[in-house]
């Protein structure tokens, strides 16, 4: 059991470092790929965006969940 807690936060932790690192203030997703802004502001988020700022939350939480469960059987 402990090792598949050990594998499950690992990859919980891989995967909330990606999305983050996919995630660029102030720019849209097509810069993060080396294309070129074209100076717009966005106010909300669109497209790609929002998916990755939805999946940083779900992957945020479940990477805490994951270390509270751990905490629990390891105790």
């Amino acid at each position: 059991m402990e090792k598949i807690l050990n594998i499950v936060q690992l990859a919980f932790a891989a995967l909330l470092v990606v999305v983050i690192l996919l995630q660029q203030r102030g720019t849209g997703l097509s810069s993060a790929f080396g294309g070129g802004g074209s100076g717009e502001t966005y106010f909300k988020k669109r497209g790609a965006e929002k998916i990755l700022f939805i999946a940083t939350v779900i992957l945020a939480v479940l990477f805490v969940a994951s270390s509270i469960i751990r905490m629990i059987v390891l105790k």
